[in-house]
């Protein structure tokens, strides 16, 4: 038994595909789709996905239609055909290898032949999209992702078939011809993820080459203090001001592809070797946090784009731009082995992205805040940066969202457990779940996770195996816990662990081991110093919000729905209502707290596990917390329909103390998390 900050990278892994020299050695290793099962309510919220909206798309969503879909077509012709179907898929396909459901695997398959079938003899595929005089390659950056996916599952060798000849296409395109236009260039790293994919498993010298015209063609997602005219986002400043110097630091400020494209050069330096290349993705995370994250939950406050100026926690994101940036921290995972990029996968998924969408998984909004009391069908702009329905929960809130969400679930199952260099396992992120892989020398052995997390903090994993067998097995431990206990058999092996890292277990396995992990969850309270001193609360990984009595009402979708989201013809709307969701109790507290000691003033109060096993919806929530708070009158909503401003309330409040109570911010839908700092 050891502790380690990293995993060694010293080894190559003897049973699944990693880097490839020149390659940086691969820190963690993704195994192949299908080999993690989720359990429990990452289960449940699969089969919720497949009933609810991602299983339903292919029927009604006009974008998805087959007849004349460019995806479908042979010469890439077709009314409809751009980035819906790949985004779609990325998630559908996905659903159907980890349920196991051949209904869904066999219509994935129906758009993945007909991509495959689409290759043309010079090499390129899918539709002929055009971005001015230039081909889009963006949408085909997004169907490799399903491609690899599906090759993961099947072993068709036509997929690296067809990955071979478009990338020998791509590097037949001049430079002044490649990856122009919006975005596309901003989203190149995309593009280099899957160059370096097939190299591991081909060895190709020219893909090498490829990663570097692909870099070299990206935005500049290293560079610091930009030229205005080379941010090409729409952007605006607060009150018509100047530009601040901070805001020429970052390439591009759209929410959806920073979440996306802030780790191009991380990717890029798997090649070039060379640390600033790192550095500059750290840095790109913490630059849109320092000005627009200084929220929780783990997003920052863009809205559509992130505009100076507009950084309370009333700004939101868009729920594209939460599940790319779990993708993101995924493959920085992966990429780094640093334990930090999991604890964030595991704040966003638990607690920013749970709400954007309906408990039944047939709708969702646009935008998502830490603080938002109202989601209706207004037009909330210019108080958020779109104009439009964008808060009320929708089937077809922007034809963006309504198909990207659905990858956001099943790719973090996947990546709950990774192969490490030394032919082991790691549980890298936690929920429940079981994995099958090969260890040590070949032997195939299943591991059980059975957890309640992020809700409780004990976590079990039994091993099962034919013959006993050795290899390491390594539990992450997250930066938040201050105390982790690990125990063996019943036998505690190493306790009072602290400080993100991993505990390393190295043994001869039998079946029928236990493993047990205790980790410590503390209540915290956060202040955010540069955002009015506003405050959160948070125990483990999960953040909370004040609990708001919801009244949902029901909408006609095609009576809401703005002018880009189309249905295919015949669909019954009906079935498919959008609702807004309005307060029933009031809003407007802040809490009283100890601030020498302000966890005393919290009460935790552990309730049993629903018996839905979904965990997600204030009254099935299995934890609580107890709270004192004051009303501030002067606290409503502005002319925009919005939470008012923190900046704009007063500094203290005479009202009378009064109970409240804290929900996990994933199950609040209406929700204050960012709380005023008033005397």
């Amino acid at each position: 038994m050891s502790v380690v900050e990293r995993i060694d990278t010293a080894a190559t892994n003897a049973h699944y595909i990693s880097n490839r020299a020149p390659l940086k050695p691969s820190a963690l290793i993704k195994l192949p789709v299908g080999s993690v099962k989720p359990e429990g309510f990452l289960k449940e919220y699969l089969v919720r996905q497949k009933n609810g909206l991602t299983g339903h798309l292919g029927e009604i969503s006009a974008w998805l239609q087959k007849e004349d879909n460019a995806w479908l077509s042979k010469d890439g012709e077709g009314d409809w055909g751009w980035e819906e179907v790949p985004y779609w898929l990325k998630g559908y396909a996905n659903i159907g290898y980890l349920l196991e459901d051949q209904q869904m695997i066999e219509e994935a398959k129906v758009w993945l032949e007909g991509t495959m079938n689409s290759q043309r003899a010079d090499g390129n595929f899918g539709p002929k999209h055009f971005d001015g005089e230039n081909q889009d390659f963006w949408a085909n950056m997004i169907m490799l992702y399903c491609l690899q996916s599906y090759y993961e599952y099947s072993q068709d060798e036509r997929v690296l078939d067809l990955m071979t000849k478009y990338f020998k296409f791509q590097m037949t395109v001049p430079d002044e011809h490649f990856l122009n236009g919006y975005w596309q260039k901003l989203r190149g790293g995309d593009n280099l993820r899957s160059v370096f994919w097939l190299y591991n498993r081909t060895g190709e010298p020219f893909l090498l080459e490829l990663a570097e015209k692909l870099h070299r063609n990206t935005s500049d997602w290293v560079g610091r203090g930009h030229d205005l005219e080379d941010i090409h986002n729409y952007y605006e400043v607060r009150d018509g001001g100047e530009v601040p110097d901070w805001y020429r630091d970052q390439i591009d400020w759209h929410n959806v592809n920073h979440a996306q494209a802030f780790r191009e050069p991380a990717q890029y330096y798997l090649l070039s070797h060379d640390d600033s290349h790192l550095k500059a993705t750290y840095e790109n995370f913490d630059i849109i946090r320092a000005h627009f994250g200084q929220v929780p939950g783990g997003m920052f406050g863009s809205d559509e784009n992130a505009r100076p100026g507009y950084a309370d926690p009333r700004q939101g994101v868009e729920t594209c731009g939460m599940v790319e940036q779990m993708n993101s921290d995924e493959h920085l995972l992966r990429i780094t082995g640093d334990p930090f990029w999991a604890d964030h996968a595991e704040e966003v998924a638990y607690n920013t992205y749970p709400a954007a969408v309906m408990p039944d998984f047939k709708s969702l909004h646009y935008i998502t805040s830490p603080n938002m009391a109202l989601l209706d069908a207004e037009n909330h702009a210019p108080g958020i940066a779109n104009s439009g329905p964008f808060l009320m929960m929708n089937p077809f809130s922007s034809r963006c969202c309504q198909h990207n969400h659905s990858q956001g679930w099943p790719y973090f199952v996947e990546n709950l457990w990774m192969a490490t260099p030394d032919n082991g396992l790691v549980a890298a992120i936690y929920g429940p779940s079981n994995v099958t892989a090969k260890v040590g020398a070949g032997q195939e052995v299943t591991i059980q996770e059975t957890t309640h997390y992020p809700f409780r903090g004990q976590l079990e994993f039994t091993v099962e195996t034919v013959q006993p067998t050795a290899f390491p097995l390594y539990l992450r431990i997250p930066a938040w816990t201050t105390d982790a206990a690990v125990s063996v058999n019943g036998k505690t092996v190493k306790e009072n662990v602290k400080g993100a890292g991993y505990v390393k277990l190295a043994r001869e396995w039998k079946s029928g081991d236990k493993v047990s992990l205790s980790l410590s969850m503390e209540v915290e309270v956060k202040t955010w110093e540069n955002n009015n001193n506003s405050f959160s609360v948070s125990r483990g990984p999960l953040t909370y919000s004040l609990q708001i009595g919801e009244d949902y009402i029901r909408k006609e979708s095609d009576e809401t729905a703005i002018w880009d989201s189309k249905w295919q013809e015949g669909v019954d709307t009906k079935k498919w209502p959008s609702w807004e969701i309005r307060p029933t109790t009031d809003w407007n507290y802040t809490l009283v707290l100890d601030k020498n000691n302000p966890a005393a003033s919290l009460e935790v109060e552990e309730r049993p596990w629903p018996e839905s096993d979904f965990p997600f919806t204030p009254d099935e929530v299995p934890v609580l917390i107890k709270a004192k708070g004051k009303q501030i009158p002067q606290w409503t909503l502005d002319q925009y329909g919005l939470v008012g401003e923190l900046k704009d309330l007063p500094v203290s409040s005479d009202q009378l103390e009064t109970d409240v109570t804290l929900i996990p911010m994933g199950a609040a839908r209406l929700r204050i998390t960012a709380f005023p700092d008033v005397k």
